[in-house]
């Protein structure tokens, strides 16, 4: 128990050392100011350690901040050391962004370095971001995950990744002195729902009528979303669709290289051969063009594409739990189980990178007319079975 208590501290007002104990002392200057210092033995001589002001620094604090000091000396540290690099220690929200500047020099997706801190940003700047990140432990990290961890589970995994890189580099920076146990967050988390598939896809027997109903209304997102699946491309790529783009008359859609994902690594553009039906939505689309502007389906915010969850709201209000990018799969297992057409051909229909270098650098032909035939054959049985399978032959 210490000799002095708040009141006492209050009311002093004669210059001096007062006591409270276990070598704290309450220094009061001729001033009137008042301050905390811990006289205590270093190295077999005493020392004086300020603490602070009685301004910023309660009695209480300056117990703990005594009884802190006293136990890093008898662990052989130096009290005014520790301070001085915990002063060099940056918090979470710091070195999260200094790791992201470090990792963005080595990246050349904009989009990917744009989320991966936005994440943080909005999940756990929040709970921990002012924190010094060697202070931040199993209990912030968890609570952080917790409130999205069933909810959004993907996003989840994703937040606990970036949460882990950023503490394994402020391990490797010397800012935490041990590395962070991500496994006991782990298990004090509940298990996620199973997750069916890389990407949950409608049966390839439901898109025709799934498509019926998509054509009862006409709205931008459902026109999108017909032509996305018709032409069995990415999202991203049919909300930045342009006129420019398209050639109705020759029935193709040449996307830039740098809007596709396999175009970014090859330089090349993506040709899509669109089937009759294709034509008929973007024809039904341009009915609804906005002038000087060259976007095929254009979002709410004039000059602005479709949002990315306008396509999934389109699904949602149908009731429909599935993925857009779903789609494709529901393409590629139609492909394989109902026709002859090669493996390669439906692989160049979704514009997916051919893995093998060397065939790669060999291959000269992106199987154009062989793909305008497998398209047709796709929108035919999108359009004029609602739901009949009908094996088809490679023409020769």
């Amino acid at each position: 128990m210490g000799k002095l208590n708040p009141l006492q501290v209050r009311n002093l007002k004669e210059p001096g050392r007062y006591s409270d104990g276990d070598g704290l002392i309450l220094e009061v200057r001729p001033g009137g100011s008042k301050s905390w210092i811990a006289r205590l033995q270093a190295s077999g001589r005493r020392r004086d350690y300020g603490l602070g002001s009685l301004k910023d620094i309660s009695l209480t604090e300056a117990r703990d901040k005594a009884r802190e000091y006293r136990k890093q000396l008898r662990a052989g540290l130096d009290p005014l050391e520790a301070k001085r690099k915990a002063l060099e220690i940056p918090t979470f929200k710091v070195a999260a962004k200094a790791y992201h500047t470090e990792w963005k020099r080595r990246r050349r997706n904009a989009k990917h370095e744009a989320q991966w801190l936005a994440t943080l940003e909005t999940y756990a700047f929040p709970r921990f971001g002012e924190l010094r990140v060697d202070l931040v432990d199993n209990g912030h990290v968890r609570d952080a995950l917790a409130e999205i961890w069933l909810t959004k589970p993907e996003t989840a995994r994703r937040v606990r990744q970036r949460i882990g890189t950023v503490l394994a580099y402020a391990h490797g920076n010397g800012w935490r002195g041990h590395a962070f146990g991500m496994a006991a967050v782990n298990k004090s988390l509940p298990e996620q729902p199973a997750k069916i598939g890389r990407f949950e896809a409608m049966p390839y027997a439901g898109v025709p009528e799934f498509l019926e109903t998509v054509k009862e209304r006409v709205s931008m997102g459902r026109l999108a979303l017909e032509a996305l699946i018709l032409t069995a491309t990415r999202s991203g790529e049919v909300r930045g669709a342009r006129w420019s783009e398209l050639d109705l008359d020759a029935a193709t859609w040449t996307i830039p290289a740098e809007r596709t994902k396999s175009g970014k690594r090859t330089g090349k553009p993506h040709i899509v051969p669109l089937p009759p039906a294709a034509v008929d939505a973007f024809k039904r689309a341009k009915a609804l063009r906005i002038e000087a502007s060259d976007l095929v389906f254009h979002g709410s915010k004039r000059g602005k594409p479709l949002s990315d969850m306008t396509l999934l709201k389109v699904l949602r209000d149908l009731k429909e739990p599935f993925t857009v990018h779903g789609f494709r799969s529901a393409f590629r297992d139609w492909v394989a189980e109902q026709t002859n057409f090669p493996g390669e051909v439906a692989e160049a229909a979704l514009a997916h990178a051919i893995p093998n270098r060397v065939e790669a650098a060999y291959r000269r032909t992106d199987f154009l007319e062989k793909r305008r035939k497998l398209m047709e054959a796709w929108g035919d049985y999108c359009t004029g079975g609602a739901g009949k399978i009908v094996r088809l032959a490679v023409a020769q």
